[in-house]
């Protein structure tokens, strides 16, 4: 066992860890059947004892094309989406966090929103996704750009658990967005990286992240394939402060938990003070 691996066990004996979970699925065109397979994951996942919980990106629509999630879009507040995920973190007394769509400024986008529910069922803060996927890679071609609306500011919600740091997806490319959170002790990641992109740079952006931010990070993506054809790369997974990876699912629906150590957190900002050395602000 590393010197590392070792400080962890010491102080995990020392200090009150809490467990939190992502879940991996492989949505379709249903909103109600993929509504029943995340109630089905967050309730394993609050059973293993998960206190915070966080739902792929578009956990309830991948739709057969670009359209299907601008017609199942809601209102701030209000919708079947909206209602699963206040009624689920309060059934399970656990911090609910999705990314589901929004309706824009525009009738024909939506705003891809990462919604935090607390344990009574509130919502408690709302994040736009900033930065929107473009490729064009052989037969493949995305450009979410036709049918999201960009958000333009960066969210940190304080939280029982420390500072946590919304993003979605693709912010994942962009570390500026990070360094504007301001010291966060967790990012979460909803998530639906293309096999395509997934498989070479998932994992190391994922830790980068991670690393470099000293933050643990709360990875859920898509994860198989989908009734419309597309591939997801999966490979949910939570990341240590140090950028080890602690829990990880490859393929397919389930949940990944691990443990989240405040203190060992603490004592890895002490012994590499990095986030203190910054000598360059960055603005978002």
């Amino acid at each position: 066992m590393s010197s590392i691996d070792n400080t962890q066990s010491r102080i995990a004996a020392q200090i009150n860890a809490f467990k939190v979970a992502a879940i991996q699925m492989a949505s379709g065109p249903n909103v109600e059947g993929n509504l029943s397979e995340a109630c089905r994951l967050v309730a394993k996942a609050a059973e293993q004892g998960a206190k915070l919980v966080v739902l792929p990106e578009f956990f309830a629509i991948m739709g057969m094309n670009e359209q299907d999630k601008v017609k199942v879009r809601e209102q701030p507040g209000q919708g079947a989406i909206q209602k699963f995920m206040s009624e689920t973190a309060r059934r399970h007394k656990i911090w609910l966090i999705g990314s589901l769509p929004l309706e824009a400024s525009t009738p024909d986008k939506v705003r891809n929103s990462c919604l935090v529910f607390d344990e009574t069922g509130e919502q408690v803060a709302r994040y736009d996704k900033i930065h929107l996927f473009n490729l064009t890679l052989g037969n493949e071609h995305y450009n979410e750009a036709s049918t999201i609306e960009a958000g333009d500011k960066v969210v940190v919600v304080d939280s029982p658990f420390g500072r946590i740091g919304l993003a979605v997806c693709y912010d994942l490319r962009f570390p500026e967005i990070f360094r504007a959170m301001k010291d966060v002790n967790i990012i979460v990641l909803p998530s639906a990286f293309t096999a395509t992109t997934g498989k070479v740079h998932w994992e190391p952006l994922v830790r980068a992240r991670a690393i470099e931010n000293l933050s643990y990070v709360i990875a859920a993506a898509q994860g198989g394939y989908h009734v419309s054809g597309r591939e997801t790369h999966g490979h949910t997974m939570i990341v240590d402060p140090w950028g080890r990876v602690m829990d990880e699912l490859q393929r397919g629906s389930g949940v990944v938990i691990a443990d989240v150590n405040p203190g060992y957190q603490a004592s890895l900002r002490t012994s590499l003070p990095a986030l203190s050395h910054r000598t360059l602000s960055c603005s978002v």
